[in-house]
């Protein structure tokens, strides 16, 4: 990835921004709170060597990440939970997750910092050609 604008996908963002309406910017909120907890969640079961306690919270942040468009955080709160789910299965330690645990948190950052920019009615937004008119 080189830039941030692949953090999002801004066509399934819009989408989201005009199905949820109103409550878009509350359910954004939502999406912060959550994510803090999901990130900070995995990062202690991580330290706890517990792929278990992984599961849930990378499920959770997947779905949402997944709902305002945030593919990249999806996608890699997806391969923790099934890297977790795996460690289940073999009754192994999460040793192999860490490398992708320690992306989290950067990745969650750098993506609701661009949600909450675009989000932000205050923030001015550049004129599209054509839109406004010459009357004054």
């Amino acid at each position: 990835m080189t830039g941030n604008e692949q953090l999002v996908n801004w066509d399934s963002f819009a989408q989201a921004r005009a199905e949820l309406g109103a409550n878009f910017v509350r359910i954004l909120g939502y999406f912060r709170e959550d994510g803090v907890k999901s990130v900070a969640r995995i990062e202690e079961a991580m330290r706890a060597n517990n792929a278990a306690s992984m599961v849930i919270p990378a499920h959770t942040l997947k779905g949402e990440s997944r709902q305002f468009g945030a593919d990249p955080l999806a996608d890699l709160a997806e391969t923790i939970e099934m890297s977790a789910r795996l460690c289940i299965e073999r009754q192994d330690t999460p040793t192999d997750v860490l490398e992708h645990v320690v992306q989290l948190r950067p990745l969650f950052e750098a993506t609701l910092a661009l949600l909450e920019r675009e989000s932000n009615p205050l923030v001015e937004r550049r004129p599209v050609f054509g839109r406004r008119s010459l009357a004054g």
